[in-house]
């Protein structure tokens, strides 16, 4: 069993239960899927960087990508609608929680001035959105075979009612959020 699914089981829940006057197991909040996606702009005039990516992707989420197309045409970017211009991953059940634990113990604390996750990432449903700016923090990234820097966006999708409910869940999990002013 993963180690974040166990202590999700273990420490987690109980402790969620406690603090929100759960009484069922099932009603606390669990994190549902991960959604990992790139933007690949540059594959508008190369299709080679969206293979590279692509590749990147797979090796970081451990499954095949898909590739994201534009919906609509903007001539200001050079984009035409069809045209493939992203990827994303959606990881669920095990894989999502070897992921997680790639993420907090090995992936952030590699990202160079860090100061902690924003705390305004959750979307007001309890999700919570961050970027990376580069896909070398993790470790099965090779940095000398990079051919170039590319950012990736990170989505938990959460069961969690709240941001507060979500907030507390990821922290137990053990994920950097930035201390805020007022003390949070």
């Amino acid at each position: 069993m993963a180690r974040l699914k166990d202590l999700y089981k273990s420490q987690i829940v109980p402790e969620l239960a406690r603090e929100f006057n759960y009484k069922n197991r099932m009603a606390v909040p669990r994190v549902e899927k991960i959604i990992v996606s790139m933007g690949v702009g540059k594959a508008t005039q190369d299709k080679k960087f969206l293979e590279l990516a692509k590749k990147d992707l797979m090796m970081i989420a451990g499954q095949m990508p898909v590739a994201c197309k534009a919906k609509k045409s903007v001539s200001n970017f050079k984009v035409r609608a069809g045209v493939e211009t992203g990827l994303k991953v959606t990881i669920r059940g095990e894989r999502m929680y070897e992921f997680m634990d790639r993420l907090i113990s090995l992936a952030i604390p590699r990202v160079r001035d860090f100061r902690g996750l924003n705390p305004n990432g959750f979307d007001g449903r309890g999700n919570y959105s961050m970027g990376l700016s580069e896909q070398s923090v993790f470790p099965e990234i090779n940095p000398a075979q990079i051919e170039f820097q590319q950012g990736m966006n990170i989505t938990f999708v959460t069961t969690a009612r709240t941001d507060e409910e979500a907030r507390k869940m990821l922290d137990l999990f053990g994920m950097p959020f930035r201390k805020s002013a007022a003390g949070n």
